[in-house]
């Protein structure tokens, strides 16, 4: 049943619905020209589509569209220059170094910025070969030019007739991370899974999770009409949004010292219950998510109340049995509970009118989005090797535009070249591991492609099938673009080969090249990577744990309010949460990259595996800490609450202070606390002096573990 909902699901994310825009914009030209018997005006008009198509990445429709027009002034401009220089090759192998490295830096301002620059140097590559005059490129510009104005008009209208799809699809997508995650911190108290190893998974899920949260915020803050609007559909998705985002925080403060819990609960059968419990919350947030993504109101599965009740019940027994308080326990069915008054909330949103609706500050949302504004002062300071991304651009500038002369010199085919360059241009990342990993996965899906077309053309003779053939190939192709990049290219290698067989190329010649070519590129791009301006992981290392160590820090500073009897701002906490996911992402995702690089350069992962580790627990120990406070009466702090959160920040301040990094000056560290505090306590003291007690002996670990990691080199 799950396989079925989860098949369906994809039908109805925005990857297939990309993969859709794609094909349509791309197809429907060479079809509409071919009846016309134009059929190469069609690959032209449809390659414009593509280019555009391509540049087409989910976010707020403003920034969608202004990255479409960006993708069609540089395309434009970049087909002029080349259709100038094709005849000249030293001037040309000087305009694509010089083209190639400013594409490349277009990354410093954002993800979309580098797609539109990685869109610019496709197009230069695919217009390099100078086999048109220079009246025939004008023609091919006019040509391209429909094409891209023709995908902008079919993205355009959907977006006008459906606002909110993507926000619903990447919504949809982002509840299922949620689900995973909580999934991962069930497996904690299934006594078969290693805790540190699901820690990594976790942490792993963690990068995907800040991923999609921030794709979310862009799609509905930054859109003006999503911000404006008060119909149903603008406030049901922005609400199930903020509770999906606190409902992930709560299953952060679900934290606990497992392996003390796993010991003294092996043989109660109360690990089992609390792992069957948190299943069926996954289960039920797998639920919302699918009805979300096929635009139907969710409806519940389970009855929650009678579960936690069963739990509760079950707990209170074992405790009479044995004579015990399972406090921990009962901590974490009051949690459960408060997940589950989550997910309660996004239910009743569906029967909500608008006007019944919530309201939410506009003014605040606006707060949560990074504002990525092309400031070319932050092109100008990245003009440093001190920067992974010049060093990328410089490493593309130098391979692309030697690889071109060379081969000219050499007088190799330019359809070789052209496949050779391409390959080069995609496999070639910014980091050692990434190029590596796209180098196997080019490698492996060209390999099965050419396969795969090759059985096609010899036992489908039938034009019309091999066309319906090539449009299937297509839309999954470009539907698993950015999910599956290996059965990506697996389905674009036939559908090119196809595409060749109507040109009445050798089409088993050009397999067997295509083929070829992919090894070298991939082999040249491997190399560069190695030698050419490399940008190992480890470098970045010291640099993430620093700005996790600052975000920790200034998390876990919201309890000196707490403690101070200062209201805290709702923003201002979030704000600082937001911070702690964002660095936990970083620094998890470099960590992953950092295992794939070459074993001479994986120093001391064993201390960086366990920073990784302690941080996420004290992470997620802190959270639990705050909203343990948060929902406590001030009369129940004591001293010794504000020693131990004073004891916490101290060994963080050691640890930044140890990295010894500029930037540690320019944080204002928190020394003392005067406060006249009452000797009231009641249970909600002793559990948040116990919590402090395990966060304080955390931070320690942390401490030491950073000194250890600053004395190595990495």
């Amino acid at each position: 049943m799950k396989k079925a909902q989860e098949i369906s699901s994809f039908f109805y994310s925005q990857y297939f619905a990309e993969g859709i825009r794609i094909t349509l914009g791309s197809i429907i030209p060479i079809i509409v020209c071919a009846l016309l018997g134009e059929f190469e005006k069609g690959t032209l008009i449809s390659l414009g589509a593509l280019i555009i198509g391509l540049s087409d990445t989910p976010g707020a429709p403003q920034h969608r569209k202004l990255g479409m027009y960006y993708c069609l002034l540089l395309s434009a401009i970049t087909i002029l220059i080349t259709a100038i220089a094709n005849d000249y090759l030293y001037i040309m192998t000087v305009i694509l170094a010089v083209a190639s490295f400013f594409f490349a830096m277009l990354a410093v301002f954002n993800s979309r910025a580098a797609t539109v620059g990685m869109m610019g140097i496709l197009v230069m590559l695919i217009n390099i070969d100078g086999k048109y005059s220079f009246q025939q490129e004008l023609v091919y510009l006019g040509l391209f030019i429909i094409g891209a104005l023709w995908y902008m008009v079919i993205s355009f209208s959907l977006m006008q007739v459906k606002p909110y799809r993507l926000a619903q699809q990447e919504l949809s997508e982002t509840i299922v991370q949620v689900a995973d995650f909580i999934r991962l911190k069930a497996n904690f108290y299934d006594l078969k899974i290693n805790p540190d190893e699901n820690y990594l998974k976790l942490v792993e899920k963690h990068i995907s999770i800040n991923q999609h949260l921030e794709n979310v915020r862009d799609i509905l803050f930054q859109s003006k009409r999503s911000i404006k609007d008060t119909t149903l559909e603008g406030r049901y998705l922005t609400l199930i949004f903020t509770d999906i985002v606190d409902l992930f925080e709560q299953s952060m403060t679900t934290h606990y010292d497992y392996s003390a819990i796993r010991n003294k609960y092996a043989d109660s059968g109360l690990l089992e219950k609390l792992k069957n419990t948190i299943d069926k919350i996954a289960h039920e947030l797998d639920n919302i998510a699918y009805r979300l993504n096929a635009g139907k109101r969710p409806t519940p599965i389970y009855d929650f109340s009678k579960e936690i009740d069963k739990l509760r019940m079950a707990i209170d027994q074992y405790d009479k049995q044995n004579n015990s308080n399972s406090i921990p326990l009962k901590k974490l069915a009051i949690n459960i509970r408060s997940i589950v008054k989550h997910i309660a909330e996004i239910y009743r949103y569906s029967q909500l009118k608008a006007s019944e609706m919530p309201k939410y500050d506009n003014i605040q949302t606006k707060k949560f989005v990074e504002t990525d504004i092309l400031n070319w002062q932050k092109f100008k300071d990245n003009l440093s090797l001190q920067s992974s991304v010049f060093r990328h651009a410089m490493r593309m500038s130098i391979v692309l535009s030697a690889t071109f002369f060379l081969f000219q010199i050499f007088n190799y085919s330019t359809f070789t070249t052209y496949w050779i360059l391409l390959t080069i241009m995609v496999i070639l990342k910014p980091g050692f591991g990434l190029t590596k990993e796209r180098n196997v996965q080019r490698l492996i899906g060209t390999t099965l492609g050419g396969i795969i077309g090759g059985i096609i053309l010899l036992t489908v003779p039938d034009t019309t099938l091999r066309f319906a053939i090539l449009i299937i190939f297509f839309l999954i192709a470009y539907s698993l673009f950015r999910i599956n990049y290996i059965m990506a290219v697996m389905f674009m290698t036939p559908y090119v080969l196809i595409m060749l067989s109507f040109t009445g190329m050798n089409t088993f010649e050009m397999a067997k090249e295509r083929i070829i070519d992919t090894f070298i590129g991939g082999t040249i791009a491997f190399l560069s990577s190695y030698v050419i301006f490399p940008n190992w992981e480890s470098l970045q290392i010291k640099k993430n744990m620093y700005h996790l160590l600052v975000a920790n820090y200034k998390y876990l500073a919201q309890a000196i309010l707490m403690l101070s009897d200062r209201k805290i701002s709702a923003t201002e906490y979030k704000l600082a949460r937001k911070e702690v996911y964002i660095a936990s992402a970083n620094m998890g995702s470099t960590f992953q990259r950092l295992l794939t690089e070459p074993k001479w350069r994986q120093k001391h992962t064993k201390e960086v595996n366990r920073f990784v580790i302690l941080n996420h627990i004290f992470s997620s120990y802190t959270a639990t800490v705050l909203t343990q406070m948060f929902n406590t009466e001030n009369q129940y702090f004591t001293k010794e609450h504000v020693r131990l959160v004073l004891k916490s920040l101290s060994n963080l301040e050691q640890a930044i202070r140890a990295l010894n990094l500029h930037e540690s000056q320019q944080i204002e560290f928190i020394k003392s606390f005067d406060k006249q505090f009452t000797d009231t306590s009641n249970e909600d003291t002793i559990i948040i002096t116990e919590q402090l007690q395990f966060l304080a002996k955390i931070s320690g670990d942390l401490q030491k573990n950073v000194a250890d990691i600053a004395t190595k080199e990495i």
